[in-house]
């Protein structure tokens, strides 16, 4: 989700390239248990306010797992935070060899195997968990807040608490936050029946963890043996490119509009331009019509990931994120060409 991202997390960190693992046995009971009135009566935006501030103003390190009927994956997370500087380090445990850093938007990624080290500027939509993507956003009208009680997760207290949508434009979700702190240490992603697409979790967690700032900073600079990379992006927007939406998709508003700067030999440049509610995103991905590349109109799903692929006359469209099929049809069916 890019709640964990996604948040909105491959996987939980999706934007930095964080796969990861499963909560190993079947979900326990939630505990009802006696709480404050203050506790129990919390708005979405509190609830999403307190979670967000603890994944920007903790230090934690953990092992991060996420799993779902597709896909298993698990990966290391350090992250320090001093001020308004964040940066983390994301060690992916399955699959290729592979650490990401990142701070603030800047992202680079070390693959092992091949000895590149992939250096991107991303806009930050917000950090892990990708809570609040949205600085004015409307959550408050497409989703609803309610605590279902307490568990342990990696031997901390959380609250559990459910964000239902108002609609079927959305998923929903089921979050566990740490008592204490407000970090968010298990996540699962609803469909609109409410069955589990998704599952992420912390296996192992430690919260105000001695991780210092400066050390990950050296370590993200020290690219001795590596083949650097730079991936460039122009900032832009739809209406430059020549698109628009015909009509809005209820509660998604634009955020980011990019282009990858073009390469000599490679296919021209995909514009990306990415909507979000506030805690779901959507990436529309454009580009022309290639017979060669483009072979299948479809829909693809993983996880809470769905992927719609279309073409349009001379253009492709690829629509992703973690939202339910009809969303990236609404979105499909709304984006049109202004210009020739």
């Amino acid at each position: 989700m890019s709640m964990l991202s996604s948040g909105r997390a491959a996987v939980a960190v999706v934007s930095l390239g964080l796969a990861a693992c499963t909560v190993l046995a079947q979900v326990a009971p939630a505990t009802v248990d006696a709480v404050p009135a203050a506790v129990e009566q919390r708005s979405i935006g509190e609830w999403l306010t307190r979670m967000h501030d603890a994944s920007r103003k903790r230090a934690y390190t953990g092992t991060f797992v996420v799993s779902s009927e597709a896909m298993l994956a698990s990966a290391r997370i350090w992250h320090a935070c001093e001020g308004e500087q964040q940066i983390e380090r994301v060690d992916a445990l399955t699959g290729p060899p592979r650490t990401t850093f990142r701070r603030n938007d800047h992202v680079v990624t070390f693959l092992q195997d091949s000895k590149v080290a992939r250096m991107e500027k991303r806009e930050a939509l917000g950090l892990f968990p990708n809570l609040l993507q949205a600085a004015d956003t409307s959550i408050a009208e497409f989703y609803g807040a309610k605590r279902l009680g307490q568990d342990r997760v990696a031997g901390f207290e959380a609250d559990i608490v459910l964000l239902k949508p108002k609609d079927k434009l959305r998923f929903g979700y089921r979050v566990w936050s740490e008592k204490k702190s407000g970090l968010v240490i298990k996540l699962q992603t609803l469909d609109v029946d409410g069955k589990v697409l998704e599952q992420a979790a912390f296996s192992e967690l430690q919260i105000d963890a001695p991780v210092r700032l400066e050390n990950l900073a050296r370590m993200m600079n020290k690219t001795a043996g590596y083949r650097t990379e730079r991936v460039e992006t122009l900032a832009t927007d739809a209406a430059t490119e020549g698109w628009a939406l015909s009509e809005p998709v209820a509660g998604f508003r634009s955020m980011s509009c990019i282009k990858r700067a073009p390469q000599p030999g490679m296919p021209p440049s995909t514009m990306q331009w990415v909507f979000s509610d506030g805690l779901a995103s959507v990436s529309l991905f454009v580009e022309p019509y290639d017979a060669q590349r483009h072979l299948k109109e479809g829909l693809v799903g993983m996880g809470a990931t769905q992927s719609l692929m279309r073409r349009s006359e001379d253009w492709w469209l690829t629509a992703v994120g973690e939202v339910p099929v009809a969303t990236l049809k609404s979105f499909a069916a709304a984006l049109q060409r202004t210009r020739k």
